[in-house]
């Protein structure tokens, strides 16, 4: 019998035929051509990579870059077949392709649907790659071979926020395995934006800027996103020449390495964000101050950064000029640039007329640093300001410039499509994108359903403008079934059967067939990964978000009248819930409770598995952390109605699972928020470097932002992390306090003021933020015996 995963392939697996393609098309696939490495370097970087991920394997393949394209035509495809009579030690599956990306694509589609094998980030459990024969017994394919052509050309990858909320403390080490990822999963359009501050030093030093000027200018490494779209200024700064120079030799061996794979790298451009020297320097010059973003309450420090207006002549001599450095850096190694001048920044009139002279004006910039330039762009205004981008304006800005010479994200196609509503961006091509992730949060959620088919739709709809598909994710390493899946659809021409795809996945991830485990993933098929009710997930749970809000009242709960010993728990909810912030709840956590049980019964069999302990650990915290949800509204109920011992019963509840998660996470090495401090003290080469990273790293996962004695940042626990250590020591105190001070107001019958809770909560975040002390790096504990523990505790 042949195992479930090769006739899921062949029951799924239609015969590709070449995709209908318009001119415009072709021209963007001749990009890869354009610049790409030579045939062998390519061949070579893949036979490197297997050589990383499988060296018992490293001579059971042959790679060859289709140089003539005798098999892909003008098509971009990888074709997998038999090398016959190979012997001992030689190649036993030749696997040939367009560039080195599809030579590794072909890798990984071999490694899954023929060795039932699975990849994914270290973080989110790692490879399984027991499965897979030993070399000389490898399976065979069909004996035409396996063709597989892309239905779109391009593959794209990360949002620009990505590079602080996942990449910022990243070294070489750590980009070369995410390297490798990206070319096993087909990604062959990345953004490259590692090292751009120690060019645009030059640059601003070339227009007269100071260093120390520039100092105010650069945000620090956590918030270096922000800073380069022109929301903040300085925060967390000023950058070392240390960091500079280190992210310059980052960014040659990143852009090297995706080069040498036959990638095409999307570099930054100039937006108009400038340092305030400029405005004195050039008084004439068109740059507006603008507003707040975010602050408390507009501390200039911070806030309100300068934009040279495009129209300036200005604008395109420092466009230019950057473009020109990253040549000389980097060599002539891209067309495609990505500028995000109205990113979260309204222009100052909705004018069309304006509008379409400011894109011009950005594309002018591009042009005259490299003619053949492609101005790519995160279509993310068009959701985060619909208000401001309606038809006349989306249509100026997207037709500013010549058809084909841009690209446009659709960022959250997988939730909001704006090629639905734009008649598909008015002719301008773009890529359809899964946005999934805000702030790197730990949430298992996902819209399979959507992904499998969202892209199928896009393509085959009439007068269709797609030339790709994406993942703009704020923050990478969680939730790796989405993230296969997105990938996968790069070479997807049909739609996907979600049920059957999912037990193929369960059999590679795990390595075998689990009867319970494959049910647990029907369940979280149709709960946690089927959210249809368009919300954004920012996870919001109350245990890593905590309301800052005053409790309710009794004078408030007036019309709740009915004894709390006979307590509905969903009218309790939506009483109480009316009036604070409200985690987003897509599914039944009943359901989810089911899935986690027979994660459980079959964990003692599975002990050995790091995909499966990941996969234990995530699904517990999931649970555990909506049933703190309703703990915490069940205390603000007894609260409401002065009822302290189910008050104190509730509140305790509460505290006890961030206690106990506290426990679990610290049970695997991918939870624990002494990796991510490490990682930030690590790059640092002075004690005030180190001390300043990790204040960074501190920073952004808690408070983020500034903040006065009594009032929180406005994106507190925006990128909010389920990470060992950071429970215990921030999430359990700011939650104590707070309960602490709602009993004593009970007990003493006086009213609650939220600025006795507020004050001491800030002052001890801000004296977190400073702390150096260690957390660890290490698993403590079983991780099945914790979970086990916890689901009898909680769910029996």
């Amino acid at each position: 019998m042949r195992p479930l995963f090769v006739l899921f392939l062949s029951l799924t697996f239609l015969p590709f035929s070449f995709p209908w393609r318009s001119s415009l098309e072709e021209e963007l696939v001749s990009k890869l051509y354009k610049r790409r490495a030579p045939p062998e370097m390519q061949e070579t970087a893949t036979s490197q990579l297997l050589q990383r991920l499988l060296p018992s394997h490293a001579s059971s393949f042959q790679f060859q870059i289709d140089s003539t394209k005798g098999i892909c035509g003008k098509s971009v495809c990888f074709y997998i077949s038999n090398i016959y009579n190979s012997k001992h030690g030689q190649p036993e599956i030749l696997i040939q392709g367009t560039t080195g990306v599809e030579l590794s694509s072909g890798l990984h589609w071999y490694l899954k649907y023929w060795c039932g094998a699975h990849i994914s980030w270290n973080k989110t459990g790692g490879v399984q790659l027991g499965s897979v024969p030993p070399p000389g017994s490898l399976p065979r394919v069909d004996k035409k071979g396996v063709k597989i052509v892309r239905p779109v050309p391009w593959s794209y990858y990360q949002n620009v926020v990505t590079s602080s909320y996942s990449f910022v403390w990243w070294d070489w080490e750590r980009w070369e395995r995410e390297i490798d990822w990206m070319a096993l999963q087909g990604i062959n359009l990345p953004l490259a934006f590692n090292g751009q501050e120690y060019l645009w030093q030059k640059v601003f030093m070339d227009f007269n800027v100071s260093r120390e000027d520039l100092h105010d200018f650069f945000g620090g490494p956590a918030f270096l996103a922000w800073a380069r779209m022109g929301n903040l200024h300085g925060w967390g700064g000023p950058l070392s020449e240390n960091w500079l120079n280190q992210q310059s030799i980052l960014q040659k061996l990143t852009v090297t390495r995706m080069m040498e794979f036959g990638m095409i790298p999307v570099l930054p451009s100039f937006s108009g964000n400038v340092p305030a020297a400029l405005k004195k320097l050039y008084p004439s010059a068109k740059i507006t101050r603008l507003g707040d973003w975010n602050t408390v309450d507009g501390d200039t420090r911070w806030c309100c950064t300068y934009l040279l207006d495009p129209s300036d002549p200005l604008f395109i001599e420092i466009g230019k000029a950057f473009i020109n450095y990253q040549i000389q850096e980097y060599g002539d190694v891209t067309d495609i640039y990505n500028c995000d001048t109205f990113n979260e920044n309204t222009p100052p009139t909705n004018d069309p007329s304006y509008i379409s002279s400011l894109g011009a004006a950005i594309y002018k910039a591009m042009s005259q640093g490299n003619k053949d330039a492609i101005w790519l762009m995160q279509g993310w205004l068009f959701s985060s300001d619909a208000a401001f981008w309606k038809p006349p304006q989306m249509k100026a800005l997207l037709h500013s410039v010549p058809i084909g010479k841009m690209i446009v994200l659709d960022l959250f196609a997988d939730v909001k499509p704006i090629w639905k509503q734009s008649s598909q961006f008015y002719g301008v091509p773009y890529v359809w994108c899964m946005l999934h992730n805000f702030g790197g949060n730990i949430e298992m959620y996902g819209i399979l359903d959507a992904i499998s088919s969202g892209p199928i739709d896009a393509r085959t709809s009439s007068n269709s403008t797609m030339v790709g598909v994406g993942m703009c994710m704020e923050g990478i390493e969680h939730n790796p079934v989405v993230y296969e899946l997105m990938s996968e659809m790069a070479f997807r021409n049909v739609k996907i059967q979600v049920k059957e795809w999912l037990k193929s996945y369960s059999n590679r991830r795990y390595g075998r067939t689990i009867a319970e485990v494959d049910e647990a993933w029907q369940i979280l098929y149709h709960t946690v990964y089927n959210c249809t009710d368009g919300i954004a997930d920012h996870n919001k749970d109350y245990i890593v978000e905590f309301p800052d809000i005053s409790p309710p009242t009794k004078q408030s709960q007036l019309s709740i009248r009915r004894d709390l010993s006979h307590v509905n728990h969903r009218f309790s909810l939506r009483e109480v819930a009316s009036q604070l912030p409200q985690p987003h709840m897509w599914y039944s956590q009943k359901e989810v409770v089911n899935a986690l049980k027979f994660f459980v019964d079959a964990g003692s069999s599975m002990s050995g598995s790091l995909t499966f302990r990941y996969d234990l650990v995530d699904l517990t915290r999931q649970a555990l952390s909506k049933l703190a949800n309703q703990a915490y509204l069940d205390a603000l109920t007894a609260y409401g109605v002065n009822n302290l011992n189910t008050f104190t019963f509730h509140s305790q509840k509460f505290l006890g699972i961030i206690k106990d998660l506290d426990t679990l996470l610290a049970s695997d090495d991918n939870f624990l928020l002494g990796t991510w401090l490490e990682d930030a003290k690590n790059l640092a080469m002075t004690t005030s470097e180190r001390k300043q990273y990790e204040w960074n790293a501190r920073t952004q996962v808690t408070m983020w932002y500034d903040n006065t004695k009594i009032n929180q940042s406005k994106l507190h626990d925006y990128a909010n992390k389920y990470w060992s250590g950071l429970l215990k020591d921030y999430y359990l105190p700011r939650a104590s306090t707070y309960f602490n001070l709602l009993s004593q107001s009970l007990k003493e019958n006086k009213s609650f003021k939220i600025e006795e809770w507020r004050a001491p909560w800030i002052s001890y975040s801000n004296t977190w933020q400073s702390r150096t002390n260690n957390y660890s790096v290490k698993a403590i504990g079983d991780a099945f015996a914790i979970s086990k523990s916890l689901f009898r505790k909680y769910f029996s």
